[in-house]
C-alpha cells in the first residue's frame, strides 16, 4: 500500500515536468512549422525553364543561399541541349572518427509550366533546408549529403546526370532519400488513390506519409516507419521489385535515378496525384498544404537519419 501511494505521489509530481516538456515540444514544432512555410512561400512561384526562368534562376539562388548559411555549398553541373544546369551539395560530416559512405537526401527545385508547385516540390525543399539546420546544429554520427536537384520535370535529369556521375567515380552511398511533396494531408476517408492491385492493402485515408524503396531498403524502410509514428505521423511503405518497374508510378522521382544506377535508394513522399488534387495545376499554393503534418515529417525524418546510420 505504501508503495501505490507513494508512486502516486511520484507521479503527481512528475505532472509539471511533463506539463513544460509538452509546452516546449508544441512550441518547437510551431516554429519549425512557421519555417517550413516560409520556405516553401519563397520558392511556390512559377519557375519552368521556359517561360520563367528568372524565376527558375531565384529559387536556385534562394536553396544556395539558405544552404550556405550551414556550411560550403558546391554544385554538379550538368548540360542538357548546350545549356548548363547546376544540382547544389551540402556535405554534413559525422561527428565520429569513423566516416563511412555519407546517406544522400535530394530534393528537386524545379517547377512545371503553370504551376507554383508549392507542394510539388516546394515542400520537399523546404524539409531539405530545414534537415541542413538540424544536422548541422547537432552533426550525425556519419556524413549526410543533402542535393537540391534540377529538372526532374524533364525526366530526372538533374539527379540521373548526378548518380550517373557517382556511379563513374565508383563513388559508394550507404542510402538515397528523394523528398518529393510532402506537405499535403487529407483525413477525408476515400481521399487515398493507390495504382492498381495496392487499394486493398493501404489505407483510405490520405493522412500519412509513404516510403516507397527497391527491395534492398526494407530494413531502412521498416526503421524511418518507426520514427515517424513516434512523430505522431502515420505511415506506409512499398517495397517496389529492383527499379520499380513493377509498379511504374514508384519511379516518378529522382531515387529511380540512383536505382537504375544500383544504388540502394527510397522516395518518402504524400504520395503525389495519387492524393493532391492540385498536382501540376496553378491551384498548389501554400495555402492547401498542412504545416503541421509536414513538421512532423521534418522531425521524423531527422530521427530517423540518425538511426540509420547504425
Amino acid at each position: 500500500m505504501g508503495q501505490s501511494v507513494n508512486s502516486v505521489i511520484a507521479y503527481i509530481d512528475s505532472l509539471p515536468r511533463l506539463s513544460k516538456a509538452l509546452t516546449l515540444m508544441s512550441q518547437a514544432n510551431d516554429i519549425l512549422s512557421s519555417r517550413l512555410r516560409s520556405h516553401v512561400e519563397q520558392v511556390a512561384v512559377e519557375r519552368d525553364i521556359y517561360f520563367n526562368r528568372l524565376n527558375h534562376l531565384a529559387v536556385r539562388e534562394y536553396i544556395r543561399e539558405q544552404m550556405s548559411t550551414y556550411g560550403s555549398v558546391y554544385c554538379h553541373r550538368f548540360d542538357v541541349q548546350g545549356e548548363s544546369f547546376e544540382n547544389l551539395i551540402l556535405d554534413i560530416p559525422g561527428s565520429t572518427a569513423n566516416q563511412p559512405s555519407p546517406i544522400l537526401v535530394g530534393a528537386h527545385y524545379d517547377g512545371v509550366m503553370g504551376s507554383p508547385g508549392a507542394d510539388d516540390n516546394g515542400s520537399g525543399v523546404a524539409v531539405l533546408l530545414e534537415l541542413g539546420r538540424s544536422l548541422t546544429a547537432h552533426l550525425p554520427p556519419h556524413p549526410i549529403r543533402l542535393v537540391a536537384f534540377d529538372l526532374e520535370e524533364m525526366g530526372l535529369l538533374g539527379s540521373r546526370a548526378y548518380a550517373t556521375h557517382l556511379r563513374e567515380q565508383q563513388e559508394p552511398l550507404r542510402l538515397m532519400l528523394s523528398l518529393e511533396m510532402l506537405g499535403y494531408c487529407d483525413s477525408t476517408a476515400g481521399s487515398q488513390q493507390y495504382p492498381a492491385g495496392l487499394s486493398a492493402w493501404y489505407p483510405t485515408q490520405g493522412n500519412f506519409i509513404a516510403l516507397v524503396g527497391n527491395v534492398f531498403c526494407i530494413r531502412e524502410m521498416r526503421r524511418l516507419s518507426r520514427t515517424f509514428r513516434q512523430a505522431n505521423l502515420p505511415c506506409e511503405w512499398l517495397a517496389a521489385g529492383l527499379r520499380g518497374k513493377v509498379v511504374p508510378a514508384t519511379r516518378r522521382s529522382d531515387h529511380a535515378s540512383f536505382w537504375d544506377m544500383g544504388y540502394r535508394a527510397m522516395m518518402v513522399t504524400d504520395t503525389a496525384f495519387l492524393r493532391n488534387p492540385n498536382y501540376h495545376t496553378a491551384g498548389d499554393r501554400p495555402e492547401t498544404l498542412d504545416f503541421e503534418f509536414m513538421a512532423k515529417v521534418c522531425v521524423g525524418l531527422e530521427k530517423g537519419l540518425r538511426s540509420l546510420m547504425f
